[in-house]
């Protein structure tokens, strides 16, 4: 691999550096001003800034299995982050985006990982909500690193859907 091409991946991987730290700040700001498992703050009618915790995958998926689940979801996001790491080094200089998409989901299952080796679960605090007099409906909690994950894979749908490289539409 040519110097030149580690130099761009470099910027990339800063980008993934700097989307965890981004990550790991909100959380760290989350998890020391605002109680636990309450309403949290209420930053407008439809949204509050809450601290939860997340034991399982995407949308608390496999949250109540004992424990297990902590281990496995750390083994996944390590290979899985490695097999991005090994596509962006590989991904030319010529496709930006793609490389911008890979970037921020290595960011964002790392910050996750992160939180699942030193705290055993993910803090989540950004929650949608719709409430009437009679109903309430809240999308599940989220944080910055599924926000880079989401926003990465939805990039690269974008790009696989509208690539004119005549390769990528085999």
């Amino acid at each position: 691999m040519s110097k030149a091409k580690l130099q761009n991946s470099g910027l990339y991987l800063i980008i993934s550096l700097l989307w965890v730290i981004l990550d790991q700040f909100t959380k760290y700001l989350v998890v020391n001003h605002i109680d636990y498992n309450t309403a949290g703050i209420e930053v407008c009618p439809f949204f509050n800034l809450v601290h939860v915790y997340n034991t399982g995958a995407a949308f608390s998926f496999l949250a109540s299995m004992g424990g297990w689940q902590r281990w496995f979801f750390v083994g996944v996001a390590v290979v899985f982050s490695l097999v991005l790491l090994f596509v962006l080094l590989r991904t030319p200089t010529s496709k930006p985006f793609s490389c911008l998409a890979i970037s921020l989901i290595i960011g964002g299952a790392v910050g996750n990982l992160i939180d699942r080796v030193v705290l055993g679960h993910v803090v989540d605090f950004l929650l949608f909500y719709i409430k009437t007099d009679s109903s309430f409906w809240a999308y599940p909690a989220f944080n910055v690193a599924d926000i880079g994950v989401c926003v990465g894979a939805g990039l690269l749908i974008f790009i696989s859907f509208f690539s004119k490289d005549p390769k990528a539409q085999k």
